[in-house]
């Protein structure tokens, strides 16, 4: 049975990041924006139904839920932690099979997205976010902040600064990192 562990906050005021007893997924992320992003995803669709909610992200064992800023967390966390008591997590749509690396992943792209793993990912699912790449064209790189992350003003400036100053020193001065 699924159970929330514990609570953390994240440095988004609007989000929190609610660790579970079991792994939902061992190498995805699944970030919805939306209720309709969410159709094909019974755990993310029920979360949905909550009132408030604005983004719902999980990976791992935790799961990170955005709210509108008008509505309490006392009106979500209790029917949380009640919705997941009673969710079968076999409901959770299977990871896609991994077949090696992409064709169309350039080493430059292999490379920066090994970076990403290693020193950038980690430190964002700590706060209930993630990162996924969404192109690599010349030398800018196009990220899309995910979970806790996605909304967050520290994600949208500082974090981003950072992951630039990384891959400048790690695989080009001129490489540029933007927000897509």
């Amino acid at each position: 049975m699924l159970m929330v562990k514990d609570v953390d906050l994240t440095p988004n005021p609007q989000a929190l990041k609610f660790i579970l007893n079991e792994k939902l997924l061992n190498k995805e992320t699944r970030s919805f924006k939306n209720k309709s992003e969410a159709e094909n995803d019974p755990l993310a669709k029920a979360i949905f139904e909550l009132e408030g909610i604005v983004s719902v992200f999980y990976m791992d064992r935790f799961i990170t839920i955005e709210k509108e800023s008008n509505v309490s967390w006392g009106k979500i966390q209790m029917p949380f932690v009640n919705f997941i008591k009673n969710f079968d997590k076999n409901l959770i749509p299977a990871e896609t099979e991994q077949t090696g690396s992409n064709a169309n992943e350039t080493e430059t792209l292999k490379h920066i997205n090994d970076l990403l793993d290693k020193r950038v990912r980690p430190a964002l699912a700590g706060d209930g976010g993630g990162l996924e790449v969404l192109d690599l064209h010349d030398k800018t790189l196009t990220i899309r902040y995910q979970g806790a992350c996605g909304t967050c003003p520290s994600a949208i400036q500082g974090t981003l600064v950072a992951i630039e100053n990384l891959l400048r020193r790690e695989i080009d001065p001129a490489m540029e990192v933007i927000s897509g």
